[in-house]
């Protein structure tokens, strides 16, 4: 096996240093073929990858040019660092059997990127010697090169045990990304967050897109497009002062009017979810009068007999 850094190093060699870490990726989907792509231009040496669906095996060839694709036991034999990026739902029983089968070495350094997790998911790679970081990049992947510059201006949330927390921050540093500490008891809280907002933002796309097209417009995207990137922009500088709508302005004519539209019943759940949600941030804001907050919920109620 090749010679190992010091992980417990708080600085971690830079790019025009030796020390260059021998790099196994498992497995070359969109996060792992990008952030070892990531990782090579920092300098570091790609020494293997997994890749099963002709897909990855793809994408590897386009990301990681040159690098052999082996079976995981050869790639653990092989690397110094080795990158988990696999399902969530898959981590923990592949952690398990790797450690299990004695394929964790001590000085192994073993990064996941999954968001849901920290390092106790490692327990078993920690057990055997490896020192373990958790890497979640706060970004979507589309497993192209594009997502290499993306990778510039994405935060990234890292835990590890204080003494290699640097590693994982000079890590995240050589990628091109900011590094956000995550506390291990807080990774559940941090992936909810991320997923309400990535994940439910296209679905509030979706929706608002098929009732415009309902509505006869024929492009719909140029009409959210420059609507929803103001308000993403005014959501994140000014928080509950920028909300607007009916809701936030107390305009309960407009907001029954809507309520009496034939809507689709998935949109109509949306709505009214989030239409209740608004009207507590809110009246929490000084935006609206309790008062007035207590009509809206009211009327939403009776529009949603299920939370009436």
């Amino acid at each position: 096996m090749n010679t190992r850094i010091d992980p417990y190093a708080s600085d971690l060699p830079g790019a025009q240093r030796e020390g260059r870490l021998g790099v196994g990726i498992i497995s070359a989907g969109r996060v792992g073929a990008v952030l070892g792509a990531a990782l090579a231009k920092a300098g570091h040496r790609i020494v293997a990858a997994h890749a099963v669906s002709t897909a990855s095996q793809e994408r590897a060839e386009n990301l990681l040019p040159g690098v052999p694709l082996v079976q995981i036991p050869e790639i653990l034999r092989r690397c110094e660092l080795v990158l988990l990026a696999v399902p969530d739902d898959s981590l923990e029983e592949l952690v398990s059997g790797l450690a299990a089968a004695g394929h964790f070495q001590p000085g192994h350094l073993v990064i996941h990127t999954s968001g849901r997790y920290g390092t106790g998911v490692l327990q078993p790679a920690r057990d055997a010697g490896a020192v373990v970081l958790a890497i979640h990049p706060a970004m979507t992947f589309t497993g192209l090169s594009l997502d290499l510059q993306r990778l510039t201006a994405c935060a990234c949330a890292v835990t590890a045990e204080e003494e290699v927390l640097p590693v994982a921050q000079a890590l995240t540093v050589e990628m091109g990304a900011e590094p956000v500490i995550v506390a291990e008891e807080h990774r559940g809280r941090y992936h909810a967050a991320l997923a309400h907002a990535a994940n439910h933002v296209n679905t509030l796309t979706a929706q608002s897109t098929e009732l415009l097209e309902s509505a006869g417009i024929q492009d719909p995207a140029r009409v959210l497009g420059p609507l929803m990137q103001a308000s993403l922009d005014n959501a994140l500088s000014s928080g509950a002062a920028a909300l607007t709508g009916p809701v936030a302005r107390g305009d309960i004519g407009t907001l029954r009017e809507h309520l009496q539209l034939d809507l689709p019943a998935d949109i109509r759940t949306a709505y009214l979810a989030m239409a209740r949600a608004t009207a507590q941030r809110a009246v929490a804001a000084g935006r609206i009068s309790e008062t007035t907050a207590a009509d809206i919920l009211d009327l939403l109620a009776t529009a949603d007999p299920e939370h009436s």
